[in-house]
């Protein structure tokens, strides 16, 4: 039989953003695909989502990364239909000896019992509250979420409990939960992030291939704001020699929508999505590909990417000054810098259940 390698032939990978299902790097073994040696014309099968679901022992991760704004997040899926090829969660994928590639966009992981465990981790007595994020690592609000409901489980948890929280998210399915995070809002618990790559329809499709299109996503803070929810338009990740151009117009498009507030985050290709990206840009973009990578070595030091602190994120470099000048002018001329007041911590509370005694006092 002949070697055909880990890639699948594109007519079975219609919307879907990774090209092959390379293993992991923690396996011994590696996926191959093989020539039968009949010589007979078949028609492949396209291939589809799987779900199976999984009892988490606990839910809530905590975060020690001097990065980020928060230090605790859930993640009611692993895995995301999304497809985004650039995603730098794909990584985590191989825990559960799986391809970051295409089983990470179709093999989905869905924690039903997590509202039930998030309920229960609240109130440990030991529980301190502080912000939750979710959507850091894999989208609430991927196709999936629509007939599982998980997160819509746990924000109903949230709200019981008046726990602050913010979320990020591509998906506009939030638009489901405004009841509830309306609510939240009006009472200082809730932020919402959404992220807009590029403003261009086709780029869009390639390149997060299941996400709403960038004007629906608009459509989403639109209808957000008008809520009372603040809304953080999300540069995010900024490619460079692909989407760098639109920086301005992005965040002018976020502004009219009624976001309150911006980010941005460089393009980051950590372990397994690096390949998994030079392979996608090779094959939708091979004029572009050279110029791409490298601008992301120029900025890692000639690296595809370095996990450094306090670098990762944006890199260094001439050109990653450039990028971050433009985006402060920008969110100055366009009233996106404004200090947003911390979500509130002290209205936190753990809700009476069936059978609890009553407080007289």
């Amino acid at each position: 039989m002949s070697d055909l390698g880990s890639s699948v032939p594109k007519e079975q990978r219609c919307g879907r953003g990774a090209a092959s299902r390379e293993s992991g790097r923690f396996e011994r073994l590696r996926y191959e695909r093989a020539d039968d040696g009949w010589d007979i014309p078949e028609a492949l099968p396209v291939l589809r989502t799987e779900v199976r679901d999984e009892l988490p022992r606990r839910l809530i991760t905590y975060v020690r990364s001097p990065d980020l704004p928060f230090d605790r997040t859930i993640n009611p899926y692993r895995g995301c239909e999304h497809g985004c090829i650039y995603c730098f969660a794909r990584p985590t994928h191989a825990y559960l000896g799986l391809s970051p590639g295409l089983d990470f966009e179709t093999r989905l992981v869905a924690r039903p019992e997590a509202p039930h465990v998030l309920d229960r981790e609240l109130r440990a007595r030991r529980y301190v509250a502080a912000p939750l994020a979710i959507g850091t690592n894999t989208d609430p609000y991927q196709p999936i979420e629509r007939d599982r409901g998980i997160m819509r489980g746990c924000l109903e948890v949230l709200r019981a409990f008046r726990h602050p929280l913010g979320i990020v998210t591509k998906g506009t399915l939030v638009e489901r939960d405004i009841d509830i995070l309306g609510e939240m809002a009006a009472q200082g618990l809730v932020r919402v992030g959404i992220s807009v790559t590029t403003l261009d329809a086709d780029l869009a499709r390639r390149m997060e291939p299941r996400v709403p299109s960038p004007r629906r996503r608009l459509a989403a803070i639109r209808r957000l704001s008008a809520a009372g929810i603040p809304v953080r338009i999300m540069v995010s990740p900024i490619v460079p020699a692909l989407t760098d151009p639109e920086l301005e117009r992005i965040l002018e498009a976020g502004a009219e929508a009624g976001a309150v507030a911006a980010s941005w985050i460089m393009l980051r290709l950590p372990l397994e999505v690096s390949p998994l990206w030079q392979a996608w840009l090779a094959e939708q973009y091979p004029d572009r590909a050279a110029r791409v990578m490298a601008r992301l070595r120029e900025m890692h030091g000639g690296r595809e990417y370095s996990a450094e602190w306090h670098r990762r994120m944006r890199g260094e470099g001439q050109y990653a000054g450039l990028i971050a000048q433009r985006f402060r002018k920008a969110v100055r001329r366009l009233g996106l810098d404004a200090e947003l007041p911390p979500l509130r911590c002290d209205l936190f509370r753990a809700p009476a259940r069936a059978g609890d005694q009553l407080d007289l006092f």
